[in-house]
């Protein structure tokens, strides 16, 4: 079992940047897929990227395509997701979650087994 925490947010203006770390604990970590999603108020959860085990794949929603990037650290057993040019709609909570499909990329939440409590990203305009 893997155990994920996320750290990184808070409130930022319209074009602004946030760093979101997921630091992970438990069985080998390195043999997960990592994913990233988020949740606004009223809205269902939805997928924002995911990466591979290795690192050397990775996927991004359309709506933050070219702004997002997802990467990990193995050795720290940390994901990130550096987030670039943000705008008021990609306020949300943001989720960190591991998959046991540690080879390929999924963006379905039900392929991911373990979830953080999520934190929260507030986007002015």
């Amino acid at each position: 079992q893997v155990h994920v925490v996320e750290s990184g947010g808070g409130l930022v203006q319209a074009g602004g940047s946030l760093r979101l770390s997921c630091a992970a604990s438990g069985r080998t970590y390195s043999n997960y897929g990592m994913g990233w999603f988020r949740q606004a108020p009223g809205k269902e959860r939805e997928f924002v990227a995911a990466i591979t085990w290795s690192g050397r794949s990775t996927y991004y929603a359309d709506s933050v395509r070219g702004r997002f990037t997802i990467s990990r650290d193995n050795v720290k057993n940390t994901v990130y997701l550096q987030m670039n040019s943000l705008k008021p709609e990609d306020t949300a909570v943001y989720y960190c979650a591991a998959s046991t499909d540690y080879w390929r990329i999924t963006t379905k939440l039900a392929d991911y087994s373990y979830w953080g409590q999520g934190t929260q990203v507030t986007v002015s305009s």
